[in-house]
């Protein structure tokens, strides 16, 4: 991800997602305190994810989307990428809001070393404050 992004400032209000084969992590945050918050995790697969997804965005009327995608540490992608990367186009067309990816190698690592209580939702908030401080 490069330092800064494109991101219009009207677009004030995120909410973002920590995708995984089982689980999805979820938080919200906003441009101006560029903090998250954890959400409750989503524990649900295939359409049964975007379907919660769906009850998140309508409840939080989100400006725009981040999706955290994993790679390998040398950058290389793998089955995971593919799935998060899937998830991020989904969620492009059945909500029409902007929906910025963001490289969260090491987020769920992080989150765990924090002692986090659910490492999925904490580790969507490490993605959406690293997308808020890329922010001008």
């Amino acid at each position: 991800m490069p330092d800064t992004l494109e991101v219009p400032a009207a677009l004030q209000t995120f909410l973002a997602f920590d995708v995984g084969t089982q689980r999805t992590g979820v938080a919200s945050g906003n441009r101006v305190t560029r903090s998250a918050t954890p959400q409750s995790t989503i524990v649900a697969t295939g359409d049964a994810r975007l379907d919660q997804a769906a009850l998140r965005i309508r409840e939080w009327q989100p400006d725009a989307l981040v999706v955290g995608v994993p790679y390998h540490p040398d950058g290389a992608p793998h089955a995971n990428t593919a799935m998060a990367l899937k998830f991020a186009r989904r969620l492009r067309g059945r909500h029409q809001l902007p929906v910025y990816e963001v490289d969260e190698r090491y987020s769920t690592t992080e989150a765990i070393s924090r002692g986090a209580r659910d490492a999925d939702a904490e580790a969507a908030c490490i993605i959406l404050e690293q997308f808020l401080r890329s922010l001008p």
